[in-house]
């Protein structure tokens, strides 16, 4: 598409919003740095101190913006059928209609932003573009670090290649239909209002209303994962929720592992893994998204088109993530976390006992007994990914990597052991679409109650998730077995019966890495399970681990009854999705509960 017909676009998004200026963005330094203190003076955002987070910033949002808005989200695909019973569906045209009525005069007062910006390298047979409109500079100082704002994408789009559409307003004009203006506030936008919504067919994203970063950074999960989901579906590859490490063995042999894991359940911690066993390393590709297709020899390879960290605050700490601790001491924009007095930055897990005097997220004062969270359970950080200790030298290869393994993890305190490896990629595929996590303990039965989060994609997935389960399957009948990755499932969160975690986790997940690598190499041999296949215990490096009697064996214990009562609950999870489901996975259950039920029969 030549430049007339994007400037043509922009010319009609100013003549609906009626801003009162336009700025195109560049990408540069000066921009940031210029947009960094339109965000002081604005209130938006306060420096921290620069003698300890030099050129680092923490902002408060309104408390009624402070996460995603899953409920308000939307797949407006032309059918209905095609954004399934997992998305939220509106007609396009109902929808167009309300989205229109919503950005009519919605920049009045403000000035509207123009990103050009990148998903991966700029050039990267991997990458895709996208234009962000924006009347909110928060979101142009954070796609600065999240993506790669350029003026390289324009010149790219100049020679033909495709971009997304997106569209975003905070929903709070400062001018209103009566010509009276209207007072700004610190953190703008509309929650009463919050749409999120995206065309599949066109490829356009529309947000409105809120101005956190999960609503309102469209490069992020609206298009690398909802539009790029559709992208990848149309030709050929995969986006997904995962994170991607290099591990490299004591033998200087590397190998590339991606993992989907839900929330709370450990992504971040294992994309910075520090390994306690001697002579590994983990360094870090990306934290949160990965894309992944086919290359030349016909093997999958993988990158991580963002090109910065946004994570979740609370819990991170120099026990639980130093890698992350340590990225964070500079080029740094903080949300709602709480503030010291000496102008740093605290939440709940950072530290054992808070620090006196604290300011709380919402810019109040705060003592431990004051009854609330310093910090916002959704608190982030957001930094550059050259910022990340555990950095790989070549994440940024416009190639990406191979890949060798793929996990699927969720948060079970029962049921799913520490690793097992799946009996094929189809199996692997099964593995993938039944993830879960448990909130609560459940009233009945031996499990507890599950929320199904199939790849890690429930919220992200931009099209019927049975199709992208088929998807997920193509690649089986494309690809030879032996080249494609070994699929592992793995859990760091079983329990005892007493409640306490059999598995230390953290940094000692690396002895479970250390057995998934001997698995590629063909060192270990692993034992069959109804479920796939487990390791020996002699076969995992505990050198320098406790358990108690009992623990090792509970962490791989494989409860026929409980396991068939978790087939009944896939199988209502299956339900949802009709005849759509692939015949491949109703076989997988089929299979899974023929030999529970052969196990449970030899215990008898």
């Amino acid at each position: 598409m030549p430049l007339s017909e994007l400037k043509e676009w922009v010319s009609q998004i100013a003549t609906l919003t009626k801003p009162d200026q336009i700025q195109w963005c560049d990408g540069s330094g000066n921009e940031l740095e210029s947009i960094q203190a339109l965000l002081v003076r604005q209130g938006t955002i306060e420096a921290l101190n620069p003698k300890t987070r030099p050129n680092s910033f923490i902002a408060r949002t309104d408390p009624r913006d402070v996460a995603r808005v899953e409920e308000r989200t939307f797949i407006c695909s032309e059918q209905e059928a095609d954004a399934g019973p997992t998305n939220n569906w509106m007609e396009p045209s109902v929808m167009r209609t309300l989205m229109r009525e919503r950005f009519i005069g919605s920049m009045r007062g403000r000035t509207m932003y123009v990103i050009p910006f990148s998903m991966g390298p700029v050039g990267s047979p991997f990458a895709r573009y996208g234009i962000e409109i924006t009347d909110s500079p928060y979101v142009v100082a954070s796609m600065h670090t999240m993506t790669r704002v350029s003026q390289k994408v324009l010149e790219e789009i100049q020679a033909g290649k495709p971009w997304v559409p997106a569209v975003h307003s905070v929903g709070m004009p400062l001018v209103d239909s009566q010509e009276n203006k209207i007072a700004d506030v610190a953190w703008p936008c509309n929650p009463e209002e919050v749409y999120v919504v995206h065309y599949p067919e066109t490829r356009e994203i529309w947000s409105y209303g809120s101005g956190y970063g999960g609503n309102s950074l469209l490069g992020k999960k609206a298009m690398s994962l909802r539009i790029g989901s559709v992208q990848g579906r149309d030709e050929g590859w995969l986006a997904e929720h995962m994170l991607l490490i290099r591990v490299t063995s004591p033998e200087n042999k590397r190998y590339h592992l991606a993992a989907a894991f839900p929330s709370a359940c450990g992504k971040t911690n294992l994309a910075m893994l520090r390994p306690t066993i001697p002579g590994w390393k983990v360094e870090t590709i990306g934290d949160d998204i990965v894309w992944i297709a086919p290359g030349e020899n016909g093997k999958l390879r993988a990158i991580n088109p963002e090109n910065g960290l946004f994570g979740v605050a609370p819990g991170t700490s120099e026990g639980t993530n130093k890698a992350a601790m340590d990225s964070m001491d500079q080029n740094v924009l903080f949300t709602n976390v709480a503030t010291t007095k000496d102008g740093d930055v605290w939440w709940e897990g950072m530290s054992k006992e808070p620090p006196a005097n604290l300011t709380d997220w919402q810019g109040k004062p705060w003592t431990k007994d004051s009854g609330t969270l310093a910090a916002h359970p959704n608190s982030r950080f957001c930094f550059p990914m050259s910022n990340t200790a555990t950095l790989c030298d070549d994440w940024e290869s416009p190639e990406g990597v191979e890949l060798d393994a793929i996990l699927f993890g969720g948060r079970r305190a029962t049921n799913v052991p520490l690793v097992v490896q799946s009996r094929s990629w189809q199996h692997g595929v099964f593995m993938g679409a039944t993830i879960s996590s448990e909130q609560t303990a459940a009233a009945e039965g031996p499990v507890g109650v599950l929320r199904r989060d199939p790849f890690a994609m429930l919220p992200f997935c931009g099209y019927n998730m049975a199709d992208y389960f088929a998807h997920w399957l193509s690649f089986g009948e494309k690809i030879a077995e032996d080249s494609l990755p070994k699929i592992f499932q793995v859990n760091w969160f079983r329990k005892s019966s007493d409640g306490s975690f059999l598995w230390p986790g953290f940094g000692e997940n690396s002895r479970v890495i250390d057995w998934i690598i001997s698995r590629l190499e063909e060192r270990s041999e692993g034992q069959q399970s109804p479920i796939g296949l487990m390791p020996n215990i002699s076969e995992l490096n505990l050198d320098g681990l406790n358990f108690e009697e009992g623990e090792l064996e509970a962490l791989f214990e494989v409860d026929p009854e409980s396991w068939l009562y978790e087939v009944r609950s896939i199988e209502q999870f299956f339900e949802r999705f009709g005849a759509k489901l692939p015949q491949e996975l109703r076989a997988e259950l089929i299979e899974l509960e023929a030999r529970l039920l052969q196990e449970q029969g030899a215990m008898v």
